[in-house]
């Protein structure tokens, strides 16, 4: 049996009188790969920012084994590297190298060696198609190898759990693919990830379960077969019309 690696019971996020998530519950196990959907506004990306103490909370609690994650802890920057977060913005220093920005948070932030860490930042690069970028910079790259170059990054640190905001949204769909293949690796290596993602295709393929959030509450926690073939609630079905018709027109 697979240990519980992130539990979250009762979470209430608030904006002033909005609620944003409502007395939210959701438990990941080690390995798990977890896709959350649902329409614009309905909690995703504030979820993710939750679990990583970047968002105050107003109840409930969030913890990584048997850790809680809270802004105001004394250990969060010892927890937070063991969840990485990759945005859709890169936020890559535009300044220092691919490699010198892959390198910057091991060295400074976990000491660790210099040697090693160059050692496995090349052979991260290397699994995603970009060792010969190892000495470009930010702005030589297109947006899908910036996207990768992020996803290394973060990998680097040794995260226990991976974190996805739209990761694709920013690009163009010839470079969605390279990004999202790195991620279908990272789910075949048996990696505990949350991904927020519009590509229904994808999490179809890439989910252990799916999670639909409407109005910050889980509507439907289902396998992916299950949500997509037999969603349990009309207004998962109205969702998931709207991609179907959106397929059909981009295909014609």
């Amino acid at each position: 049996m697979a240990e519980e690696l992130l539990t979250i019971e009762h979470l209430t996020k608030r904006f002033d009188d909005n609620v944003i998530l409502d007395d939210l519950n959701l438990t990941v196990k080690k390995g798990e790969v977890i896709v959350v959907v649902g329409p614009s506004g309905c909690g995703k990306s504030t979820l993710l920012r939750c679990i990583n103490a970047l968002e105050p909370i107003q109840s409930g609690t969030i913890k990584l084994k048997d850790e809680v994650i809270e802004q105001k802890s004394k250990s969060l920057t010892e927890i937070r590297q063991k969840i990485g977060m990759v945005f859709q913005s890169y936020d890559l220093f535009p300044h220092l190298t691919v490699l010198e920005n892959i390198k910057l948070a091991p060295l400074k932030v976990q000491k660790r060696k210099k040697d090693e860490v160059t050692k496995e930042a090349l052979e991260l690069l290397e699994r995603v198609g970009l060792r010969e970028k190892a000495d470009s910079y930010p702005r030589q790259l297109s947006g899908g190898q910036k996207q990768r170059v992020a996803i290394v990054r973060t990998l680097c640190m040794h995260p226990e759990i991976l974190l996805f905001d739209e990761v694709t949204a920013a690009l163009d769909p010839e470079m969605v693919r390279e990004v999202l293949d790195v991620m279908l690796n990272l789910a075949v290596q048996g990696r505990t990830m949350i991904i927020v993602t519009h590509e229904m295709q994808f999490a179809r393929a890439v989910a252990d379960r799916i999670l639909f959030l409407e109005d910050g509450k889980i509507l439907e926690d289902s396998a992916p077969e299950e949500f997509f073939e037999h969603p349990k609630t009309e207004r998962a079905q109205q969702f998931l019309n709207v991609f179907t018709f959106k397929n059909i027109k981009h295909h014609n």
